[in-house]
């Protein structure tokens, strides 16, 4: 089983195990105080509001690459892709959802979760983005960001809205066929095809294949989405709101493969300027000439992503970046830290035994570090805190082997 399933295996395993603080408490010794804490079924999720001086705007586009088949569907046709793009907005409008109720029905039974929660209460996540927002105005980098195998675009919800609240306009992307579910136009939720050829894999080396595959695919679907994003005098502009973006400053990260897929967009295409890895094994390698003295960031965990670890791929790839870059591990974090869930899962007084890294502290890491990263090479920022370990932050070791 390659590292991606195996980091998500074992956190989901142990996140489901985990009852919460309340749940514990009550089946050890009833009482009247245990007896009216919410389950973890009743609570009302929120993401954190963001920090930025900006509200922030939300809109919704459908994408489709008529130049490219789908690559796990090809009798589906081209290749479809959900995209939510957040923006720096002046107030007003209404609340965005996170995500439908078939998709948060899908991520839960993919997840082993479905136990736990309900359905209604992950689409019910009270969002910080506004639909119909008014843009805040000027020219903004464009971040480019993909998610998790298997995982929905809403899971990267809070990094989206605190980089749009600080100036960014942040193109949220879903591929078709890869996430447990996401819900197109006309009424259709694709499921995770993807998954169900990576599983049927004969060995371990033809899954990283298809892994390898998959994230070169993504960063198609990248390349793809700048296009549509920044060139409206070769086509109708994508996204109505297409002239916030500054085209000379772009950038793409992503959790998993979808942060495989941010070093493989920039093997492929110059206008990506830096790139970020969460935690993503580097199943298409970073090529042996480099990545053109760009930047390029690798947050991961301390257990599995370390020098010396399982993980081969960030040793043999830090040696072929050849620009500006940084290796971090966190430690007591686990595959899912640098995402919504264990910001989620604290609500409910959920933890995983073995991240046990507080969700407070997965989002502040997640958001400064990635955060910093961009102000640095998209703004031409000096930000200190990527400069060297921080006492503020005494879970993050810089590493250099």
């Amino acid at each position: 089983m390659s590292s991606t399933r195996r980091n998500s295996a074992a956190l989901l395993l142990a996140t489901t195990l985990a009852l919460p603080a309340s749940a514990a408490v009550a089946a050890a010794a009833p009482s009247p105080a245990a007896a009216s804490a919410p389950a973890a079924s009743d609570v009302r999720f929120a993401i954190p509001r963001p920090t930025g001086q900006d509200e922030v705007g939300r809109d919704t586009l459908h994408l489709v690459d008529a130049g490219r088949r789908d690559p796990w569907v090809p009798s589906a046709g081209a290749r479809e892709l959900m995209v939510s793009m957040y923006y720096p907005a002046r107030a007003g409008g209404s609340a965005a959802p996170y995500m439908t109720l078939d998709e948060a029905r899908l991520l839960l039974k993919g997840q082993r979760l479905d136990s736990l929660f309900k359905a209604e209460q992950l689409a019910s996540v009270r969002t910080n983005a506004r639909l119909r927002a008014r843009p805040a105005g000027g020219r903004h980098p464009l971040v480019v960001l993909s998610p998790g195998f298997t995982l929905n675009r809403a899971t990267l919800t809070t990094l989206a809205e605190e980089l749009a609240s600080k100036g960014y306009v942040v193109a949220l992307v879903d591929h078709a066929y890869e996430s447990f579910g996401t819900s197109f136009p006309g009424g259709r939720t694709l499921t995770c095809v993807a998954c169900e050829t990576v599983e049927r894999a004969p060995s371990d080396e033809a899954e990283k294949k298809l892994m390898a595959k998959a994230a070169v695919n993504r960063a198609a679907d990248v390349s793809f989405v700048i296009d549509r994003l920044t060139r409206p005098a070769r086509s109708a502009p994508a996204w109505k709101h297409w002239n916030l973006i500054d085209p000379r400053r772009i950038g793409a990260a992503g959790h998993s493969l979808g942060g495989n897929a941010a070093a493989s967009a920039m093997a492929a295409d110059r206008r990506v300027r830096a790139g970020v890895n969460m935690d993503g094994s580097f199943f298409a390698p970073v090529p042996e000439s480099g990545l053109g003295k760009r930047p390029f960031l690798m947050l991961g965990t301390k257990a599995q992503h370390s020098p010396g670890s399982d993980d081969t791929t960030w040793q043999r790839d830090w040696r072929r970046l050849d620009g500006w870059k940084r290796w971090l591990t966190v430690a007591g974090s686990g595959h899912f830290t640098f995402i919504d869930l264990p910001v989620l899962g604290a609500q409910a007084g959920i933890t995983d035994p073995s991240a046990p890294l507080p969700g407070k502290r997965s989002r502040e890491i997640t958001t400064s570090y990635v955060g910093a990263f961009f102000d640095r090479h998209l703004r031409g920022e000096h930000r200190p805190l990527l400069d060297g370990p921080s006492t503020a932050n005494p879970e993050v070791t810089f590493q250099n082997p």
